[in-house]
């Protein structure tokens, strides 16, 4: 039995948190927002009104003020991986470090280079050269954001890798079975149309802001009519991503898709919970009953396989196993695991004393066991069973949020090509609270792909108590608490300086 310090652990993944959901908080905006500016500007090149250099300017001071602090709390997130997460990088290193390096080699320096010239080159660069460089801008921004989460979506499904027992580390093997895999794609894809949507809800939300002050109204009709298009497109396509990623998810990472339904025993014509509540039970590794709950007959089956009849496993499936599915159960992929530990290390040994007959035997142990590598680090099958109520509520919250965004996207699309925003209070009062509730949605979704496939690290290779670095746990408790200061401090002076932004307004300027 591996022996690890529990609380280093805890420490350290809330460390990590922390710091991962603070950064979030940042990037949608900037994802999103950028492309809205880029649409913006090219009505004011196209038109030569100099309203909409005048709307152009002011969201580019807003995506100013995010981008900054966005960039600080990646950079922290980013070092935390040798820090705190030593192991863990230095088994994947060879894999993960490639998009990172591509990321800040190509991506980074593309968005660092043109946004200069898009906030400072207003009258010194001709109009379509400015243009261009926003376009460049909003691309770099979301090529950075496609290779972080390709190398996200690879720690979910690991693809295109061999491992070297020799180094003990997982090398690459196919480039662009890291970067297509269906993981990547729909992580990509879902994520950042996700981002699109809340860039969405913040524009309406502040443009809604200056209309219930009945200020700089055509600034904020405009502002509307090009974000609820802008929203309303890609609340279809995150809806749509969404569905596939799900599949997917049922496909590479079952438990997690078990455990953010509560379903535990598998079944065929499986009813999807499309809402309930869980009783106060606080053991995942028994069955969380329903006080009550309502259901779609045979979606679960469709949602995971695309067939109402299919049998969806559940988290007893895995725990217990199910031979007639062909499912191991964790007991089973425990002994494998640790059977694939214990051969990697006689192969090591072997070899160092030159008893290759052994080092041979002992490697293809070792390599016929190797997709149970990680289970063996756990002391107990519900070791492997994730917060099954966080996850749950998690993505009912993110789902049922984005409903209501799409309809009102719907909405406010429909009022501004009939020239009716004005004089809806109420309107008005619902955007600007749904910007919280935008952050809450993104948030969400970002609980249910990290905690719901807890507790890998790299699924089935390694999990999170095998990760860390051997660090002392004060250390680790003392950053945790100075970061957390820190990014309260930044977060207040950004809120703050974003809303003295917004209500200086857009400023009079001259033309181009």
């Amino acid at each position: 039995m591996i022996e690890f310090n529990a609380s280093l652990i805890e420490w350290s993944r809330a460390q990590f948190a922390l710091t991962a959901m603070f950064h979030w908080l940042f990037v949608p905006l900037t994802l999103g927002i950028t492309f809205i500016i880029a649409i913006m500007e090219t009505i004011y090149v196209r038109t030569g009104n100099p309203e909409w250099k005048r709307i152009t300017r002011f969201w580019m001071t807003v995506f100013g003020i995010n981008f900054a602090i966005g960039v600080a709390t990646g950079i922290i997130l980013e070092f935390e991986f040798g820090t705190n997460w030593s192991n863990y990088s230095w088994f994947v290193g060879d894999i993960f470090g490639a998009p990172l390096a591509v990321e800040g080699i190509m991506a980074f320096f593309m968005e660092s280079t043109f946004i200069a010239i898009m906030f400072f080159g207003w009258n010194k660069v001709s109009k379509s050269f400015h243009l261009t460089s926003t376009w460049l801008t909003a691309i770099g921004a979301n090529l950075s954001a496609l290779w972080i989460l390709v190398a996200n979506a690879w720690m979910q499904n690991p693809t295109g890798m061999n491992f070297n027992p020799d180094t003990a580390r997982n090398e690459m093997a196919d480039f662009w079975a890291v970067l297509f895999s269906p993981t990547a794609i729909n992580k990509f894809l879902h994520t950042i149309t996700s981002s699109y949507m809340l860039a969405a809800i913040v524009v309406i939300g502040i443009s809604s802001w200056f209309l219930l002050k009945n200020r700089d109204i055509l600034f904020a009709k405009r502002s509307i009519v090009i974000a609820s298009a802008f929203g309303l497109l890609f609340a279809v396509i995150t809806i749509t991503t969404g569905d596939s990623s799900a599949r997917e998810m049922a496909k590479v990472q079952p438990v997690k898709f078990a455990a953010m339904e509560n379903h535990y025993h598998g079944r065929s014509f499986a009813p999807l919970v499309a809402f309930g509540a869980m009783t106060p039970d606080a053991d995942t590794a028994k069955k969380q009953n329903f006080i009550f709950k309502i259901e779609i007959p045979n979606m679960l089956s469709y949602m995971a396989f695309a067939s109402p009849n299919a049998f969806v496993p559940g988290i007893y499936d895995f725990t217990y196993g199910n031979s007639e599915q062909g499912i191991l159960s964790f007991t089973e992929r425990m002994e494998k695991g640790r059977l694939a530990i214990n051969s990697l290390a006689t192969y090591k040994t072997a070899k160092k004393s030159g008893e290759d007959s052994l080092a041979q035997a002992s490697l293809a142990i070792f390599r016929e066991n190797y997709k149970h590598f990680g289970y063996g680090y756990a002391n107990a099958p519900e070791d492997f069973i994730p917060p099954v109520k966080l996850t749950f509520y998690s993505f009912r919250i993110m789902v049922f949020l984005g409903g209501f965004f799409l309809l009102l996207f719907i909405y406010f699309f429909w009022i501004s090509i009939k020239n009716k925003v004005e004089g809806k209070k109420w309107l008005y009062l619902t955007a600007i609270f749904s910007i919280p509730l935008a952050y809450i949605t993104s948030q969400a979704g970002w609980i249910v792909a990290e905690v719901g496939r807890q507790p890998w690290v790299i699924q089935d290779l390694m999990p999170t108590m095998a990760a860390v670095s051997k660090i002392e746990t004060s250390s680790v408790q003392v950053t945790f608490w100075l970061f957390a200061i820190t990014f309260t401090a930044l977060l207040i002076a950004e809120l703050k300086i974003m809303l003295t932004q917004i209500r200086k307004g857009p400023q009079n300027e001259g033309g181009h």
